[in-house]
């Protein structure tokens, strides 16, 4: 490095950085979206300046070993952009806490759809300052309303800039505020986001939660969600296969496939979701199963046959979110829904004749500011017509900036009234009686809210509670059902069928994944080559244990850590020329003082 005056550390960074590969972890390609910290006027007394000399080393962070909390509110979307900033962000080497009150650093990531949400992620903010943390925001909230009072002056980083979250939280510690906001395009369109293969911390090891696409293409009156996620944006068919076929083989047993709207899937670069999923199908190793996120009636309407095939997949769950909102036609159309109440039957009839056992999921929203009593009525009824296993359901809240915020609302009273009558309706039937002594296979994948259990699921997506022993976790096994309740059914382990299904490797909580480089064109090439670079993409065909990827995956690591040093060190001499000019600096408004 050669002498001379230093600028900004940055600076140092970019000439000495050579490594392609590494390019987007380098934190000097754009500063426009930093606000730096104001700089005190230093006192004319002698002793204000070494207060403020002595603040200023102590406010000073060293790259990448500050400790910080992520929270996360709202969908499964948002849960997977959490998981790939904590990837980031610990193979930097920062290290992860569940503790808010240890931490240096609070991450926030918001959900917008309802009140209820927002107002916690606001009451988050006001705890973080009282407690003097450093902030970083980012999710929906943000996003949707990036003028909101509550949030100036701090860090907010946007839904499709995830990818920089670590030079957004190392700007964060030296005290700037940060406002990164931008959309990812690709071949001039839209594309659904940050890369699918960044690194990841998984909240549960055994889950891994892939965005398809980013937007939708509705324009709903009530949603607030459209103001953040914006326009359709679909991620390429090969990049989330690869994706998927990583993550089984770091022992990953099941996958959930997240967007605003799933069934909308490709429509904006040439494909669609049925054509995505029988790519998918290939890759599903036995043992393992697939859940296929919320999709809106109007594009699953498209795909009903195919739709139905793919539901009967031995490795895909038989289940579908399709919401509903509500049954009169008059509020669907002022909602701005696009499809009426007879398509949303049509699709649930034709579901449970060709996916025998089929769970159809679904969502209703009560209160909305044009339903009358007749049109509320209209949804109970076909509540309790189809008696739904699984119902969402949400009184309607006016958000800042739709349209629905605008209209005349019904009163809170009327909402909360339509909303108990609904929830004492579904609470009043059970689906799960008949079920008793039936024997499922069941994929055994997270612990109950009691602690109690753990908790598996049948190929229905049905939520059955076992005993907790430690071999059944991320392990197919077959039960019996001895117990059923509204919400739920336990079963009793048959110990024969322990041995069908081998355990998995699994991943330890909080282990950084995703760090395998792979080249998609020789995926494509080099099925049964599992040597060298080519990676294979036959079932089964490595495994955990392939020697490329556990090489690729300490390269990267490896990668990861020399780039943490080299900006340790280079944060360290930045360090000592600035301490050494400031105390020049004081030695000689000193000598003029005494002069």
């Amino acid at each position: 490095m050669s002498c001379g005056k230093v600028d900004d550390i940055e600076d140092i960074l970019k000439s000495e950085s050579n490594d392609a590969s590494l390019e987007d972890h380098n934190r000097s390609n754009n500063k426009s979206f930093i606000i730096p910290k104001s700089i005190k006027k230093y006192s004319k007394l002698a002793d204000e300046n070494d207060k403020n000399y002595d603040q200023s080393l102590t406010n000073s962070n060293v790259p990448g070993v500050a400790c910080i909390y992520v929270k996360t509110w709202g969908c499964t979307h948002n849960n997977s952009d959490s998981e790939y900033m904590a990837g980031q962000l610990a193979a930097y080497g920062y290290k992860l806490t569940d503790n808010g009150n240890e931490a240096d650093l609070w991450l926030l990531n918001s959900c917008t759809v309802k009140n209820p949400a927002e107002d916690h992620f606001k009451n988050y903010i006001d705890k973080a300052k009282e407690l003097k943390k450093y902030l970083v925001l980012a999710g929906c909230v943000p996003q949707g309303a990036p003028k909101a009072s509550y949030i100036q002056g701090l860090s907010v980083i946007g839904v499709q800039q995830i990818d920089r979250i670590v030079e957004v939280v190392e700007e964060t510690l030296k005290g700037n505020s940060v406002r990164l906001f931008g959309k990812k395009k690709q071949d001039g369109k839209k594309y659904g986001g940050a890369s699918l293969s960044l690194p990841k911390v998984r909240r549960n090891p055994l889950i891994e939660i892939i965005a398809i696409n980013t937007g939708c293409l509705n324009e709903c009156t009530y949603c607030k969600t459209k103001h953040a996620r914006g326009e359709l944006g679909s991620y390429y068919p090969d990049e989330i296969v690869e994706r998927i076929r990583q993550s089984f083989e770091e022992g990953v047993v099941e996958v959930w496939l997240t967007s605003e709207d799933t069934g909308a899937y490709g429509r904006d670069i040439g494909t669609n979701i049925v054509e995505l999923m029988w790519k998918i199908v290939k890759v599903i190793p036995e043992g393992c199963w697939l859940r296929i996120g919320m999709t809106n009636p109007p594009y699953i309407l498209e795909h009903l046959e195919e739709m139905a095939k793919i539901l009967n997949h031995p490795r895909i769950y038989s289940f579908l979110h399709i919401p509903i909102q509500s049954a009169s036609d008059a509020v669907l159309t002022d909602m701005k829904r696009e499809y009426c109440c007879d398509d949303f039957k049509h699709i649930v009839d034709f579901l449970r004749e060709k996916v025998p056992g089929v769970n159809v999921a679904t969502d209703v929203i009560l209160g909305f500011p044009t339903e009358t009593e007749e049109d509320f009525q209209e949804t109970y009824n076909l509540i309790k017509q189809y008696k739904f296993s699984s119902l969402f359901i949400n009184q309607f809240f006016q958000r800042p900036g739709t349209p629905a915020a605008k209209m005349r609302q019904l009163t809170t009273q009327e909402r909360k009234r339509r909303t108990k009558i609904i929830s004492e309706l579904f609470q009043s039937y059970t689906t799960h009686d008949s079920k008793l002594g039936t024997i499922y296979e069941v994929l055994v994948t997270e612990i109950s809210h009691d602690e109690e259990y753990y908790v598996a699921h049948n190929k229905y997506y049905e939520q059955i509670l076992v005993p907790k022993l430690d071999y059944l976790m991320g392990r197919m096994v077959q039960v019996e059902i001895i117990e059923c309740t509204k919400h739920s059914m336990k079963g009793r382990v048959i110990e024969e069928s322990l041995n069908k299904y081998p355990r998995r490797v699994q991943i330890k909580k909080g282990e950084v994944t995703g760090l395998v480089i792979s080249d998609l064109n020789n995926n494509a090439n080099s099925v049964g080559d599992c040597c060298g670079n080519g990676i294979s993409i036959k079932e089964n065909s490595c495994g955990t244990e392939c020697c490329s990827n556990k090489e690729l995956s300490a390269n990267k690591l490896n990668d990861f850590k020399l780039v943490k040093l080299n900006r340790i060190r280079d944060y360290a001499i930045a360090t000592l020329i600035t301490s050494s000019v400031i105390l020049i600096s004081k030695i000689a408004l000193r000598y003029l003082k005494s002069k």
